[in-house]
């Protein structure tokens, strides 16, 4: 059950009810449990959406599928069971198996700094940082840690309020986890 529960659309401001469809049109995207609780209020939704375009661009520069695994390392490193059914979901959609994973070295490298971010509240140890510092650009490192930043505050929202996770995404959730 969750601490607050979902806007209804009865329920939404203007201002919430206007976010809610520029939110949907420009990227095409349903408003979940977590985007109508978010809604409560429409600065707060309005901020946490920024994910979307910080995600977009570490797509471009790391391709879909690595980004969607670095969101995913971020997200299980956070113990979010909301957002970690989403890129489950993103990669079982891409016919691959989440508990089978075949990375290269290069990736894990990248995989393991998204883990270090979540699990150590920033304080990356230097042998985790040294090699992201010699494969990627400072505007790209810059990049990936605000994601990071932005993907634990998704992560950190949904776990205080206990979103429930949508029933899209039930069926995602590894087996060791309820809803």
């Amino acid at each position: 059950m969750p601490r607050i529960s979902p806007l209804e659309t009865r329920e939404q401001s203007t201002e919430t009810q206007i976010a809610f469809i520029q939110h949907k049109t420009i990227y095409n995207s349903r408003i979940t449990n977590a985007k109508a609780t978010l809604g409560h209020s429409a600065l707060a939704f309005k901020v946490y959406m920024q994910w979307y375009p910080l995600f977009e661009e570490t797509k471009t520069i790391l391709g879909a599928r690595l980004a969607t695994l670095f969101a995913l390392s971020i997200s299980e490193a956070s113990q979010s069971d909301y957002s970690s059914a989403y890129f489950r979901k993103t990669i079982i959609d891409s016919g691959e198996d989440p508990e089978q994973l075949s990375v290269s070295d290069e990736e894990q490298i990248l995989l393991n700094f998204g883990t270090a971010i979540a699990e150590n509240k920033g304080l990356v140890p230097d042998e985790i940082f040294k090699p992201i510092r010699k494969k990627y650009a400072n505007e790209e490192i810059v990049l990936f840690t605000a994601f990071a930043g932005i993907m634990i505050a998704n992560n950190i929202f949904n776990n205080v309020i206990q979103t429930e996770i949508d029933e899209h995404l039930h069926s995602y959730i590894p087996q060791n986890h309820t809803v």
